[in-house]
């Protein structure tokens, strides 16, 4: 507002009032611009395990099987009990298993193939799965988040061939181990490997995973044409 008298016709901002205390209140937090950097995640944070995967595709296959073995098997009974006779391929079964041996070569073949099925369940019962799928550190409770290998991966090579030096640029990025193989077409091999290792460094500590992988770094000369 402008005050009577003031020549300059300048503006003086009055101090906002709280409606019940009548003080005035402080200015808020700056808002940071557009040039401010970009926070990064530090090393270290809190321990996060892998991702567990619904795994829909085998429980509904199980369930179908299971859902029609057990009808199948329903209703040949409730036939027996209306007093038909049972299905040739419950007589077969059985007239099979009272004749064959427990050394016979399609019991033993039979007896693999359900240990292995039930195996393969096991394992898929007791492994979190989802192994494309990097766990980040849990530095807020209630969020979890997860880096795709694929997106690591490229991260880490767009990180590599800014390396001065460096032509091509490989990464197969592992659960444990990122394993880089670049290509550098000038500059001694020692020189641009220790670069990219000092690049790839800070940028897995920046990626925030709660696992940092182990970096295997091999620099090579471009194979000669002709």
């Amino acid at each position: 507002m402008t005050e009577p008298g003031d020549p300059t016709g300048s503006t003086r901002r009055m101090p906002t009032v709280d409606r019940v205390g009548g003080d005035p209140q402080p200015p808020g937090p700056a808002t940071p611009s557009a040039h401010d950097p970009v926070p990064t995640l530090e090393q270290g944070g809190g321990r996060a395990g892998r991702f567990w995967s619904a795994r829909r595709v085998p429980a509904a296959l199980l369930a179908l099987v299971l859902l029609g073995a057990a009808g199948l098997l329903l209703y040949d009974i409730a036939a027996v009990r209306a007093g038909h006779p049972a299905m040739q391929w419950r007589r077969s079964l059985a007239d099979g298993l009272a004749e064959r041996h427990l050394d016979d070569v399609a019991v033993l073949v039979g007896a693999g193939v359900a240990a292995a099925v039930g195996l393969w369940l096991l394992l898929l019962a007791l492994t979190p799965g989802l192994r494309d799928l990097l766990p980040m550190r849990r530095d807020r409770a209630g969020v979890r988040a997860g880096l795709d290998r694929t997106a690591a991966a490229l991260v880490l090579r767009d990180r590599a061939v800014e390396v001065p030096g460096v032509q091509s640029v490989r990464v197969r990025m592992g659960r444990k181990k990122a394993k880089v193989r670049a290509l550098s077409h000038f500059r001694e091999l020692d020189d641009v490997r220790n670069d990219v290792d000092a690049v790839l460094t800070t940028a897995v500590r920046e990626l925030g995973l709660a696992k940092p992988p182990g970096l295997s770094v091999q620099v090579h000369r471009p194979a000669k044409k002709g």
